[in-house]
């Protein structure tokens, strides 16, 4: 009992899931491949041990250690009589941690939207990997205490660092796979083509003889014409390939007897402007990438504040309509009532008052009514903008006014959204009041429904009759604020140019639905439409 307190806070639970124990055979078995086909300026198993980092999730990072101990236990086996156990072990045993150090400590640059980090743990895993070999060798070795050189560490740095470069991209585009990329048109074309020619510029810089080096050179360099394409068209993907193609081509293309140290001093001057040139190309191509995810973001939050205006529009109008509804509503209360005490001044014999009330209650129906299609212009509904702008509430409160002439309409409305037709109409309404307050004169409203690069819209004009006149500064800013926010929500653009207003609208996609229920068109009578 009392020790329970002990067991309760250290709790050590050891589980090995047979999905680790199979991950680090593969793992093992996938560096023993790599090491197989590599040289110390050309070293695939480094990229395998970065690449497995990044696909693995970390818990099962201890299974990758695992896995690699194993493989240098049966390689470096033989190695103990000769150099040592203590190099045999420490040597073997610290590779993987400090790797997988590395990328943890670059995890929270993992979540962002730019992959130059890869960049760095690719540098520092390189340099540290190749730093702890050469030193452990130095210290732990025996007999190879002068086996530590510039030239090289340089060649091991290289060869690890290319290594990192071909595998990584490629677990990072993985990881990635759902993230949406530069423009994809063309990627099914233009991939093929470029990695064909580094290809085959790689091939043929391998059939030329080692006594032509500076032609040989110039095709290496050549190979990262199709790259750099690649690059500047599809970002930080099209890097990716292209680097990984890049480097394994010249890798595998390069002479090399197939034993520990060896060398190819033509390839290496080459694969150092490899180095450079695919950091570059990463390096670029995040940024691309980068700012394209940036662009995109911005551009999804301005098409759903778009989305959110014309809802917002869209709602007021459905909620103006209801009101218009409940006035047309009152006013044939109002007609029942007056009716009905017509019909009692009648059967009284008081003929005279009982016509003088029915030519006010008619007189005033229509007044209603009209203001009532000023609130919501139930025309368009069903006979569309042109016939509201010329039948409805608006067309006799611009004739009262003596100063707008008739509108010349041209186009189709219906074939418009009910949602643009009501901006249209709101709009116009907007632009033809301001300039009846801020300008003299009379105005001419011109207006053009009509398709154009597969989409559909509406011009209007709204100018002042004289055209030697100009809109007033203080017209056009009260314009530009006034009318731009429902015309931006439609994708159109608010121009005050000499004389004129000029509004355009274009066709959205559809949220607008007309209410069910009857229409305050059931309930309005033909005289008034």
């Amino acid at each position: 009992m009392q020790l329970s307190w002990l067991k309760k806070e250290f709790h050590l639970n050891l589980r090995i899931h047979p999905s680790g124990v199979l991950l680090a055979l593969l793992y093992a078995l996938a560096y023993w491949i790599a090491r197989g086909t590599s040289v110390d300026q050309f070293y695939l198993p480094a990229g395998v041990r970065v690449a497995a980092l990044l696909l693995v999730p970390p818990r099962f990072w201890p299974y990758l250690i695992a896995g690699e101990y194993l493989f240098f236990a049966q390689a470096r086996y033989p190695l103990i009589e000769k150099y040592g156990v203590a190099w045999v072990v420490i040597a073997s045993a610290v590779l993987m941690p400090t790797v997988a150090l590395i990328v943890h400590a670059h995890r929270r640059l993992m979540a962002s939207n730019n992959e130059s980090w890869l960049l760095s743990v690719a540098v520092l895993a390189a340099i540290s990997v190749s730093a702890l070999n050469q030193g452990l060798a130095y210290l732990l070795m025996p007999t190879l205490h002068d086996a530590v050189s510039w030239t090289g560490v340089a060649r091991y740095v290289i060869g690890d660092y290319l290594g990192i470069l071909i595998f990584a991209p490629l677990a990072l585009l993985w990881t990635r796979r759902h993230v949406s990329y530069v423009a994809t048109r063309g990627w099914a074309f233009a991939l093929p083509v470029s990695l064909g020619a580094i290809v085959l510029l790689g091939l043929a810089a391998m059939r030329l003889p080692d006594a032509d080096p500076i032609a040989k050179h110039s095709l290496h360099i050549a190979m990262m014409l199709p790259a750099i394409a690649l690059t500047c068209l599809y970002g930080w993907r099209g890097a990716a390939v292209s680097v990984v193609t890049l480097n394994l081509t010249l890798g595998l293309t390069m002479q090399s007897t197939g034993l520990p140290g060896s060398f190819d001093d033509t390839t290496f001057i080459s694969q150092q402007i490899l180095a450079v040139t695919g950091t570059t190309l990463l390096l670029l191509g995040s940024t691309i990438s980068h700012h394209y995810h940036r662009f995109t973001q911005r551009d999804r939050l301005g098409n759903h504040a778009l989305d959110l205006a014309r809802i917002s529009h869209l709602t007021s109008e459905q909620d103006m309509r209801e009101r218009a509804l409940h006035m047309k509503r009152i006013g044939d209360d109002i007609d029942t009532s007056f009716k009905k005490a017509v019909e009692w001044l009648k059967e009284r014999g008081h003929h005279a008052p009982a016509m003088d009330m029915l030519r006010s209650n008619v007189a005033q129906s229509l007044l209603l009514r009209e203001q009532v299609s000023l609130v919501y212009p139930t025309e368009i509904e069903y006979s569309g903008l042109y016939v509201a702008l010329r039948m409805g509430g608006i067309s006799e409160a611009w004739m009262a006014t003596d100063r707008v002439a008739r509108p010349l309409l041209a186009g189709d409305p219906c074939q418009l959204s009910l949602g643009l037709q009501l901006a249209a109409y709101r709009s116009l309404s907007d632009a033809v009041g301001l300039l009846l307050k801020q300008e003299r004169g009379y105005l001419q409203i011109r207006s053009r429904c009509g398709k154009r690069a597969g989409t559909r819209g509406i011009v209007m004009t709204i100018a002042l009759l004289d055209p030697t006149r100009r809109l007033g500064k203080s017209t056009a800013a009260q314009a530009l604020e006034v009318l731009g926010g429902r015309v931006l929500a439609y994708g159109g653009t608010v121009q005050c140019r000499r004389n004129r207003i000029r509004l355009t609208l274009t066709e959205m996609p559809v949220v607008y639905r007309v209410p069910s229920g009857l229409s305050t068109d059931h309930i309005m009578p033909p005289a008034v439409l």
